[in-house]
């Protein structure tokens, strides 16, 4: 992984932890103020992914960067300063659930944008019976 916090990670078997700044969430955090539980998984693992890709895909402002078979890095914008946030997802067969971090570049409070992102992303998922 990166020595940087701020950077996504390339695929691994765990995503980088939050930096010390109330910018990130992660479900594999440790600090409580971090963690974000990760999207347990209610359908087989192709369709889950399939559709965590697509809802990904229509979050407002946000680019795709990586796609692989268990892995998911998008840049999101914010509407009105354009401020860059890493979204990054991690399929794990293993334990049956999608890995989740989201982390803004840059400042020290992100006002809770990238927990209700998260948190957005599993209504929709939810919606669609592919998450718990």
């Amino acid at each position: 992984m990166s020595g940087d916090p701020h950077s996504p990670t390339t695929p691994k078997s765990q995503l980088a932890q939050c930096p010390k700044s109330r910018n990130c969430v992660c479900s594999d955090a440790v600090n409580p103020q971090h963690h974000i539980e990760p999207f347990q998984l209610k359908v087989n693992l192709e369709r889950a992914w399939a559709a965590a890709q697509s809802v990904v895909r229509a979050l407002p402002r946000t680019n795709l960067v990586t796609v692989t078979t268990d892995y998911l890095h998008a840049e999101c914008r914010s509407g009105s300063w354009q401020f860059v946030d890493d979204l990054e997802l991690q399929l794990r067969p293993s334990t049956g659930v999608i890995a989740v971090r989201s982390a803004s570049r840059i400042g020290y409070f992100d006002l809770g944008v990238n927990r209700r992102r998260v948190e957005r992303i599993r209504t929709a998922l939810r919606q669609q019976e592919v998450v718990s």
